[in-house]
């Protein structure tokens, strides 16, 4: 197997390169400047969205790791943040499809829920534990991107009989700065993680996620809510609902720290269950 991954520099990128290098796996990779250190057979420097550039990027490959968007709402206009990422997910599985691969994984994200940046000030689950069926409340473009590209797969999936697994990540780190910061964050503030839920995937569980999903027989199209199993916070997730978001329907007990999403789907679809848990 080869698999190209976009976004190869990027946070899950270099994890999920050395996770293939570790398997055996070649690689190449999609990214927008070179930074000269990845472990990639090839490496193609260009834009998601050019057909051209993806078409280089997939020299062999026999399927694919999308990871490539602009992460937030927040730094970029609208404009560019629904229409690039939208029309990068596109493109790369268009020119996967045209080219014979059968396997894809796409970088979601919690965002599709609309929690993390809905324009509502204090907005709520309909109910937990969250699952992929849950109505969305999204009003950002991020999140109508990662919901686009949620439908650019399934339609995919059809045109051209790939498998395709979307996941579903909530914030993301490794054991280093930016998690552990996070988490420290999370702890003394509760309120902070109120819109993800308290939850957290480590990165190297997010690249695992990712390889897995390209076992996942096709045609199809599957989306995977991924993440930890307790949450960051200190105190009793039943207690952060009550106080948080009191109005929402729990469907189950949560007891202790248990994160407030289902990821059923990812541990019957994928095998998938979180490793890495940010130490107490």
């Amino acid at each position: 197997m080869r698999v190209l991954v976009t976004g190869a520099a990027g946070r899950i990128g270099r994890a999920v390169l050395t996770l293939l290098a570790e398997r055996g796996i070649e690689a190449n990779a999609l990214v927008l400047e070179d930074p000269g250190n990845l472990d990639a057979r090839l490496v193609v420097t260009g834009d998601a969205c050019d057909a051209k550039a993806v078409a280089a990027a997939l020299d062999g490959a026999d399927a694919v790791i999308h990871l490539a968007a602009i992460p937030t709402p927040e730094r970029n206009t609208p404009q560019e943040v629904f229409g690039g990422n939208s029309l990068a997910t596109f493109t790369v599985l268009e020119e996967a499809g045209r080219a014979g691969v059968r396997h894809a994984a796409v970088a979601s994200s919690w965002g599709a829920t609309g929690l993390p940046w809905t324009s509502d000030p204090d907005p709520h689950p309909a109910y937990v534990p969250v699952d992929e069926r849950m109505p969305a409340q999204v009003a950002d473009p991020y999140g109508l991107a990662k919901q686009t590209d949620e439908l650019t797969a399934a339609m995919m999936a059809r045109r051209h009989g790939i498998g395709v697994v979307c996941l579903r990540y909530p914030f993301v780190g490794g054991f280093e700065e930016r998690l552990l910061a996070h988490a420290a964050r999370v702890r003394a503030q509760p309120a902070l993680g109120a819109r993800d839920l308290w939850t957290y995937l480590e990165v190297r569980d997010a690249a695992r996620a990712a390889v897995l999903a390209l076992d996942v027989p096709g045609p199809g199209a599957h989306t995977v809510h991924v993440c930890a199993p307790e949450t960051l916070a200190d105190e009793a997730t039943e207690d952060l609902l009550r106080r948080y978001h009191p109005d929402t329907e729990v469907r189950r007990p949560l007891p202790g720290r248990t994160a407030p999403v289902d990821t059923t789907a990812a541990r019957e679809l994928l095998g998938f269950e979180a490793r890495f848990l940010v130490p107490r």
